[in-house]
């Protein structure tokens, strides 16, 4: 494992650094309506998921894709320090920072113990696929300081243009940053009489003054030319708006360029499946490449919860996984109808049954503890039982009724539930290692439904037209291509057909007390937490021990195949130096360091200058390539280290392959905001937007991917 000298927190800030955690002066929180279920067909693939049947007591609590708000920085790092399921969007706003994260109603309620407040819910379980609706732009009225004259820097101010229009992005520093009360306007001037002003907000990350920026791009009537920034101190500093990537028209392809493959989400069968059959198809170009660590599967052990919760209960789980014979095992408690009797445990087949102690007037006497322990004693080859979430169990326990166990898993029968295999398809005419390698890996994250999709349209479009384009037969001789469409097979199947909200693989490490059948939607491992570089196990920020966190790390680093196959796959083919982790949604572009040390905010060591710059030009030139499908840009403040732009995320992927491996590791958030004119707001889109916005993420992030491709072949024709 890689140990580094850490880096001190630079001060001030560099031009391509972008800003990550502030609270904003002026701003709005806007959320989206997708419109009814009725109003467009269900997507094609795999059906809804279907709630288990079964009592109150194996029912898990619905969880909800919520906005919640803290009131400032240090809430904000308790909030994550705390293991809650945030997504990668993070936005400011005048009373605070507001993140979306995937919360129960329990969970909920103990995160506002931490401060947060819930402003609204952006998806609720029956709204999978639809956006919230719109909240009301709220104001916040200005107060400045009279006091000594400062000193503000434009870090950056970039224009850019969609079929929306003019956009405008705006950082910038001031000397008395460590004062919270200075605030930082931007006005603009610019062709056609272009003229406006925003305020900017301010960033704080782990007790750090970042700067000032528009946490958001601000529309314009015209292309910007030249900004000002004035400090509420008097301080001011004017910069010449330079134009960002985007907007552009796509290159022409040639005759015949084929794209637009994909028409439905797809469960990790189908996506592997289509692996094998492109390498079936284009023999002489492709190789499938299996993976050596199988997952854990689609299953888990079977499940019941015996008696009145929770004094009165028991969990009995089986030792067999519910698909290899634990749901064929059934247990019932029965009242022996004689006086004195002691508690006695049967087993007949499959069949388990508990004959209660009596007292000398024939009442049971035997505790749910009691109950439990005797199952262990004399039923322990086939279940194991406890007090139910570490009940002392002290409750006299009444006769139950047969009872079933259950795995709780609702993909039809077709789903495997044995151990997957994960394939890599490998594209390029010379694969054998000459050529510079590309690794694109997707779907970490389960419920991440758009993120394969960009892998498969890729690949489809580099082999089908290698005959009949000359860019493309460039690309598959200049470089090596490795694609996995689904690093997360398991936790995948889980969301389509259980748990649409799944982050997580589903290896389940709880112990006893959290491992009843209603808690099932919390157990996995974060798959891009469980890396060996900038780990919770070094003593960096951003994941979580607890078992039952939305970003657990798992008990060892690199303990989930998943983690290992993507590492694997890198280490044995050296030739890679260039890798993109796709992921959902946000709108970022990003690259190491992804992990700092809270205390101090110490990061991992940053890229040297020169490679930092290499990383923001090739990121430059792949957001060309997303923009050039409908316009889409990656916005500038969301452009950068992963540090700089998001949070602290550690053991994730990228960080491993740079530090350990020297590959240019980037990140993929598909699904940027979308700007809708009529409201005058960017608005989210979800992890499972309706297909026709899933389909054109995945056109656009697939060009981006085919872009880097791109950056790959000339790195080989500079070095080769």
């Amino acid at each position: 494992m890689l140990r580094v000298r850490l880096s001190s927190p630079a001060p001030g800030r560099r031009g391509a650094r972008t800003l990550a955690l502030v609270a904003l002066v002026a701003g709005s929180l806007t959320l989206v309506s997708l419109g009814s279920a009725a109003a467009s067909p269900a997507p094609a693939g795999p059906a809804p998921a279907q709630q288990p049947t079964g009592g109150p007591a194996t029912e898990p609590e619905q969880a909800s894709l919520v906005r919640l708000v803290v009131p400032d920085q240090a809430a904000f790092e308790r909030l994550v320090a705390s293991g809650a399921d945030l997504t990668e969007r993070v936005r400011f706003r005048p009373d605070g920072i507001e993140v979306d994260a995937v919360v129960t109603p329990s969970q909920l309620a103990e995160l506002r113990q931490l401060g947060a407040r819930s402003a609204e819910t952006v998806q609720t379980p029956q709204q999978a696929r639809e956006r919230a609706t719109e909240s009301q732009t709220t104001a916040q009225e200005e107060r400045q300081l009279e006091a000594a004259t400062d000193e503000v820097t434009v870090e950056r101010a970039a224009w850019f243009r969609t079929r929306d229009g003019y956009f405008l992005s705006v950082e910038a520093t001031t000397s008395a940053g460590a004062d919270p009360e200075v605030t930082l306007t931007a006005a603009w001037r610019g062709s056609g009489d272009t003229s406006g002003q925003a305020e900017l907000g301010r960033q704080v990350d782990a007790d750090v003054y970042m700067g000032h920026q528009t946490v958001t791009p601000v529309p314009a009537a015209g292309r910007p030319e030249r900004v000002t920034v004035t400090s509420s101190q008097g301080g001011r500093a004017t910069a010449q708006v330079t134009r960002w990537p985007g907007g552009e028209r796509p290159p022409p392809a040639g005759p015949g360029y084929e794209k637009d493959f994909v028409t439905h989400y797809m469960a990790p069968a189908e996506l592997y499946d289509r692996a094998r059959s492109l390498h079936r198809r284009y023999p002489k170009l492709t190789d499938i490449i299996e993976l050596p660590y199988k997952t854990n599967g689609y299953r888990r052990q079977a499940q019941a919860v015996v008696g009145t919760p929770p004094a009165g209960a028991m969990v009995v789980t089986s030792h067999a996984y519910g698909s290899e014979g634990g749901n064929d095992l059934a247990v019932e408690v029965v009242d022996p109808g004689a006086p004195g009797r002691p508690l006695e445990v049967t087993v007949d087949g499959k069949l388990i049954t508990v004959s209660l102690a009596t007292d000398d007037g024939g009442s049971p006497t035997s505790t749910a503890a009691q109950v439990a322990e005797a199952l262990e004693a004399e039923a322990g080859e086939l279940v194991s039982a406890s007090t139910y979430r570490g009940n002392a169990g002290g409750d006299v326990m009444s006769p139950v009724p047969l009872t079933q166990l259950s795995d709780f898993l609702e993909a039809p029968a077709s789903v495997s539930r044995k151990p997957m295999r994960v394939p890599a398809l490998r594209i390029g005419v010379h694969r054998d290692g000459s050529r510079t390698g590309v690794f694109a890996y997707a779907q970490e994250h389960a419920r991440e439904w758009v993120t394969p999709l960009v892998a498969i349209e890729a690949a489809e479009r580099l082999l089908r037209n290698y005959d009949n384009d000359p860019t493309t037969r460039r690309l598959l001789r200049k470089t090596d291509i490795f694609v996995i469409p689904s690093v997360n097979p398991d936790g995948a199947n889980y969301s389509f057909y259980d748990f649409n909200l799944q982050r997580k693989n589903m290896r389940n490490y709880c112990p006893p007390a959290q491992a009843d059948p209603a808690l099932r939607n919390t157990w996995g491992v974060d798959v891009n937490r469980n890396y060996a570089v900038g780990s919770r196990f070094d003593g960096y920020f951003g994941a979580s021990s607890g078992c039952q966190s939305g970003v657990y790390a798992g008990p060892a680093e690199h303990s989930e195949p998943e983690s290992r196959n993507v590492i694997w796959l890198a280490q044995r083919h050296r030739n890679i130096k260039f890798a993109m982790n796709i992921h959902s949604y946000g709108g970022y572009f990003m690259w190491p360091p992804g992990a700092y040390k809270l205390d101090g905010r110490v990061t991992l060591p940053r890229p040297t200058p020169q490679e930092e710059a290499y990383f923001l030009q090739s990121a430059m030139t792949i957001e060309r390539g997303i923009a050039a499908e409908r316009g889409t840009i990656t916005w500038p403040t969301q452009t950068g280290p992963v540090t700089d732009v998001l949070y602290s995320a550690a053991g994730n992927s990228a960080d491993e392959l740079w530090y350990d491996l020297g590959i240019f590791g980037w990140d993929f958030e598909v699904g940027n905001d979308l700007w809708n004119p009529e409201t005058q707001e960017w608005e989210s889109v979800g992890f499972q937007p309706e297909f026709d916005e899933g389909h054109d993420e995945a056109m656009e992030y697939a060009s981006g991917l085919i872009a880097l491709i791109d950056v790959a072949a000339d790195y080989r024709e500079r070095r080769g």
